[in-house]
């Protein structure tokens, strides 16, 4: 069965992600021994090393691009860790771009040293649709490292999820062509509910772009 679900107009920066009034869910892959007791315990282990970058990821279909739907090793278990929206925002206001941009940064020099003094980094990569296309709009990935690291993992996350058999379910329908029956089961992601000029450092439109009205 082919997928007819017509495109739609995205803009190209948006986060899009299930949330609720006070959360946010984002997701990571581990290894099975990271990952479980995670889930187990509805939160991270002493052996997740809280002093390296973490990267989470809004979007579901990013994550099993990303994961190969669970069969990459060390990412054989797929975590939706539901956060606290207050953390989540605190990241992105702390966070800079990941990469120079000409024209939005002053110089390169002053985004190393941005990004050498910031604890979270942003990068944007194309959505992936069902069948892990790539679409035109791009999808948020947050990294997390040093206080940013320690607080997602000791004082934001709400709870955790093995959503491995979801991603399993979802790839076996992908790949049985009924991608309809695929798309009802993914998370609800809805555009986050961004407070004015979270994302104005994050997005990385250059001055003229800036000026224009969002699609």
């Amino acid at each position: 069965m082919e997928d007819t679900t017509p495109a739609t107009d995205e803009p190209k920066y948006r986060i899009r992600a299930l949330h609720t009034d006070r959360t946010v869910t984002v997701y990571q892959a581990y290894r099975p021994g990271i990952g479980l007791p995670a889930a187990r315990e509805g939160r991270f282990p002493a052996a997740w090393k809280r002093d390296r970058m973490t990267w989470i990821k809004p979007s579901f279909l990013w994550m099993m691009y990303r994961s190969g739907w669970g069969t990459k090793e060390g990412q054989e278990t797929v975590l939706a860790v539901e956060i606290t929206r207050e953390g989540f925002e605190w990241a992105l206001r702390n966070a800079c771009l990941s990469h120079y941009k000409r024209g939005f940064h002053p110089d390169q020099a002053s985004w190393k040293r941005e990004l050498g003094q910031a604890p979270a980094r942003v990068q944007w990569d194309p959505e992936r649709d069902p069948q892990l296309r790539e679409l035109p709009h791009r999808s948020l990935q947050l990294g997390l490292a040093g206080e940013a690291s320690r607080r997602y993992a000791d004082e934001w996350t709400v709870s955790v999820r093995d959503v491995t058999p979801l991603a399993h379910r979802i790839h076996d329908l992908v790949r049985a062509g009924d991608v309809p029956a695929a798309r009802r089961l993914l998370p609800h992601e809805e555009p986050y509910p961004e407070p004015a000029g979270l994302l104005d450092h994050l997005r990385g439109r250059e001055p003229e772009e800036a000026g224009r009205p969002a699609r």
